[in-house]
């Protein structure tokens, strides 16, 4: 975290010696690739906005202050009267594949110049089979990227990588493997390492295998972000100690916090009060939130532990039929009833599971067995809006998507946007300022990102341009792949990605390393 204070230092260094630094910035060169005039800065802090202008060189903010324009030369000068500046943003849970066909220009239209990938325990490989995380950040490097991409260690791949059976408890060599494996990832530049705890195989590690990864990471103070063990109402707070209790070994870090089936306020600042706590007794805690009520996963979210995997699920649908239907038509009721789920992948994608089950001519336990745990995915609306509103507001909660370029849910393409139309300027109930900091400043510090996320002097240059009021998420569920608009300028370490949503340069990004 030293450059992250120094450049502090120095931004604090420039701003006082006022024009005299501007002075002796053009006496010495001034050419520079973007000038950024007549803007309001929020420079990601938090703190309110101020009249300034921007230089940038060589892809480096190199001056904030007043710029006398007849005195540089600018390859890119952008009006920014009437518009604020910020840092881009930080999606601190993203998915998909950059090296993929799939364009991430939803991100760039969404305000997001840099992505954490390798979410829920999975890291993306170079090829199927592989779980190995080094062949993929080689490649990544070498590739032309859309925008910044940073990446956790995924606990799964790092079990499978070390050939330890989804049900198993590791033996002391598959253990050694998969520490290995951790510390060669975290050594290559992987900021951490994500699990996922409800899902096959994190959902089989035990106390002392966790413990044995957040040790490591402790040694390399790197995050543990966690899809912790149940988001239930009845279990939330399980699994939450759970994750606190690694948090005395290392920083730990809570994915897209909500409270399954939770209702009200009160509940949500149960929840905040139980994470302030840990925060009191000096733990490094932080979490994130998404602003819908619908969570998208896969399939297998329905199924019990004991049928979660296809060769379970077809044993058990063999010798314990009657118990499994019994358990899926509870689970689903439980979930606010077939109409609460909608398929987003598969045969039945962009229908819910009611309208699927009537098309067929079945129940919808009926087809979900025939689809099993791993056949499809899809959006659950299952949340309380006044309870996860407590959590979005909360200055301690940062935003992430959990989305993809490809998922059939708005939060791919929508999630910043939303939160600067619905809860800036519609409703009040947060500030620009204070959410732009919840998606720059704050996952920049939060994470290790030490060379950009606010707007300083010798930071990278990865900024946003535009009019709050003209914000727009268009995305919805039943059209999840319309772009956001409203993010006039988008520039990535120091080049102009995106320009009134059109694409400028999609090879902008880079690789970030810890």
């Amino acid at each position: 975290m030293k450059r992250f204070f120094l450049s502090i230092l120095l931004v604090t260094c420039w701003a006082c010696s006022g024009t005299s630094a501007f002075d002796a910035l053009v006496t010495e060169n001034n050419s520079f690739d973007i000038a950024i005039m007549n803007g309001r800065i929020l420079d990601g802090t938090g703190a309110e906005a101020f009249d300034s202008d921007l230089l940038i060189r060589n892809g480096k903010i190199v001056f904030i202050g007043e710029v006398d324009s007849n005195r540089i030369e600018a390859e890119n000068v952008i009006d920014a009267g009437g518009k604020v500046v910020t840092p881009g943003f930080i999606d601190v849970h993203a998915h998909g594949n950059p090296l993929s066909e799939v364009s991430f220009q939803s991100f760039l239209a969404n305000g997001t110049t840099t992505i954490l990938l390798g979410q829920d325990g999975y890291h993306p490989a170079i090829a199927n089979g592989q779980f190995s995380i080094l062949p993929w950040m080689e490649a990544a490097e070498k590739s032309k990227l859309e925008l910044n991409v940073a990446l956790f260690a995924g606990h799964g791949s790092l079990r499978r990588e070390a050939r330890i059976p989804d049900e198993a408890v590791p033996t002391e060599a598959q253990m050694e493997a998969m520490l290995s494996a951790l510390r060669q990832a975290l050594e290559a530049g992987a900021f951490g390492m994500s699990t996922g705890l409800e899902y096959v195989p994190g959902m089989y590690a035990q106390k002392a295998e966790l413990e044995a990864l957040a040790r490591v990471l402790g040694e390399y103070e790197a995050v543990m972000s966690s899809h912790m063990r149940n988001e239930d109402d009845d279990a939330v707070e399980a699994s939450i100690k759970e994750l606190l209790d690694l948090g005395k070994l290392c920083q730990v870090h809570a994915s897209h916090l909500k409270v399954v089936y939770g209702k009200g306020a009160a509940r949500g600042k149960e929840i905040l009060t139980l994470i302030d706590s840990a925060r009191q007794a000096d733990m490094q805690v932080s979490a994130d939130v998404y602003p819908y009520i619908a969570s998208y996963t896969g399939i297998g979210i329905l199924f019990p532990k004991w049928a979660k995997t296809q060769g379970q699920f077809e044993q058990e649908l063999k010798t314990r039929r009657k118990e499994l239907e019994t358990y899926l038509y509870n689970r689903v009721i439980k979930r606010n009833g077939p109409d609460a789920t909608l398929f987003g992948s598969g045969k039945y994608a962009g229908k819910t599971l009611a309208e699927a089950a009537e098309e067929e001519g079945i129940t919808y336990v009926e087809l979900l067995l025939s689809i099993g745990p791993q056949g499809a995915s899809g959006a659950y609306f299952i949340m309380d809006r006044e309870l996860q509103d407590t959590f979005i507001t909360d200055p301690e909660i940062m935003i992430a998507s959990d989305g993809s370029p490809t998922m059939l849910h708005p939060r791919g393409h929508g999630t910043m946007a939303r939160i600067i139309e619905q809860y800036v300027i519609k409703e009040k109930s947060l500030t620009l300022a204070s959410a732009v900091h919840k998606m720059s400043g704050f996952p920049a510090k939060t994470m290790g990102i030490t060379d950009r996320g606010l707007l300083q002097v010798g930071l990278t240059a990865d900024i946003l341009v535009f009019k709050p009021e003209e914000i727009k998420e268009k995305a919805t569920f039943s059209d999840p792949y319309q772009l956001s608009e409203g993010f006039d300028q988008v520039i990535v370490n120091g080049k102009l990605a995106m320009s009134g949503n059109k694409l400028i340069n999609g090879n902008a990004g880079l690789l970030l390393k810890k």
